[in-house]
């Protein structure tokens, strides 16, 4: 905890919860524009990255796409992926480079508006403050999500989150059975494939996307091709979007597909969802086929839309043959036996749920989204900052944090200079309150 910022008693006129990413980008676009702020971390810098990856943990998007404010990658590798240790450093290094008004290790418990009106009420695990305007970085990734019927395994089968894993020895000798198809679940089956696990896979909905196509890094094209500026706004079922999930690939090793039928092809087992657990056995639902089918697609549409770009800007661009699916499946079981499948372990790659039951402001939805536009909510001088598609692609991710982050303090500055002539800090913007329920 830094030991030059008092946190009891005090009054900031920003206050930022959250010291990771986003926490730090909108604390350098403050500094540059001289708001005087403090940024609370529960941890310390790159805890999130340090505490819940995995050992081969690396990015999925190339070096180039880090582009923290003021701190874009400056390494010898722009096309590579980071791995893990070199995620924190490169966190770390953002933050030494400017020295933010950083506390660490002090946590945040309770948000509310002070009954009298005019500042937010701070209480943290070091005391209690007051701040004109709150920014809440804490993303959307808080509590872990293990389905009920994980409680009905059997008392002798271990079982961890994903966030739990680090690598294959950490695991008692035996298969495995992971639990689900977002990028982490499948980087977590590859990892244990390679260390020469046998390995169950519970497949679900997630769609993929190829490492490289027609030379190039997908991302690459879909960077060219203005897919990571499109906004949240673009969108008729905006919604839905913001709860899609990521599509699955791998930077691990110079960057590859994430194949699972090869994966099948060469030993892996692979079910459809799983749906009950009754003593030893396992029960999965009939979808396979079509998951598998479904991420092919949305992997094949995206060489669509790459092929029409390619051809409308005549660019020169090897010809590139369309995937071929190595393996399909036959008559899958619908249950299986843990003992007869020597299953001793189980990973859950089933994501994380959002906790903002500290928030004492009402600007959730039904679901517990923040209602806001491009993160300004209607409440006077609350916003949020770091959550997936909260206006581009990008804005969960080192790629389009830091244009989220200047856009809000860019409104901070505006309604504390706003506040200097009407004496009292404006909220939302001319318009923007109706256009508010986007969550």
């Amino acid at each position: 905890m830094s030991s030059a910022v008092r946190l009891a008693g005090a009054h900031f006129p920003v206050a930022v919860i959250g010291g990771g990413q986003a926490g730090l980008s909108v604390s350098y676009c403050l500094r540059k524009r001289a708001v005087e702020h403090v940024v609370i971390e529960a941890n310390a810098v790159g805890h999130e990255w340090r505490s819940r990856r995995w050992d081969s943990f690396c990015l999925v998007t190339p070096n180039w796409q880090c582009k923290l404010p003021g701190y874009a990658y400056q390494g010898t590798d722009p096309d590579g992926f980071m791995v893990r240790e070199e995620i924190i450093g490169y966190l770390e290094a953002y933050a030494a480079s400017f020295a933010p008004p950083l506390v660490e290790g002090v946590r945040v418990t309770r948000l509310r508006r002070s009954p009298a009106g005019g500042v937010f009420e701070v209480s943290t695990s070091a005391g209690d403050l007051t701040a004109d305007q709150v920014v809440v970085a804490t993303g959307p990734y808080h509590t872990r999500f293990v389905p009920a019927l994980a409680q009905r395994l059997p008392d002798g089968v271990e079982q961890v989150h994903s966030s739990e894993y680090r690598n294959a020895e950490q695991l008692p000798p035996g298969a495995v059975l992971v639990v689900g198809t977002g990028q982490s679940g499948c980087q977590i089956a590859e990892d244990l494939h390679l260390a020469g696990r046998p390995v169950h896979l519970a497949v679900g909905s997630a769609p993929r996307v190829a490492r490289f196509y027609r030379g190039r890094d997908c991302v690459a094209w879909l960077d060219e091709m203005g897919h990571y500026r499109k906004s949240i706004d673009e969108f008729d079922d905006a919604a839905a979007v913001r709860m899609r999930v990521n599509h699955y690939v791998t930077g691990r090793d110079g960057g590859r597909d994430i194949d699972l039928r090869a994966f099948a092809r060469d030993g892996m087992r692979l079910y459809g969802r799983l749906t009950g657990v009754s003593g030893t056995r396992l029960e999965f639902a009939d979808d396979l086929k079509v998951n598998l089918d479904h991420a092919d697609a949305v992997a094949e549409s995206i060489k669509d839309a790459i092929d029409a770009h390619i051809a409308a800007q005549s660019i020169d661009a090897p010809a590139e043959a369309r995937y071929v699916p190595v393996w399909e499946p036959g008559d899958q079981a619908g249950e299986i036996d843990l003992v007869e499948a020597g299953i001793t372990s189980v990973v859950w790659s089933t994501g994380f749920r959002r906790d903002h039951r500290w928030i004492e402001v009402p600007v959730f939805d039904g679901r517990g989204y923040p209602m806001h536009w491009r993160g300004v909510t209607g409440t006077p001088g609350l916003y949020f900052l770091g959550l997936p598609w909260q206006y581009s692609w990008g804005s969960g991710r080192f790629e389009a944090v830091g244009r989220d982050a200047a856009f809000l303090a860019d409104h901070i500055e505006a309604s504390r200079r706003m506040a200097d002539v009407c004496g009292t800090l404006t909220g939302a913007p001319t318009g923007l309150t109706a256009a508010l329920p986007v969550g």
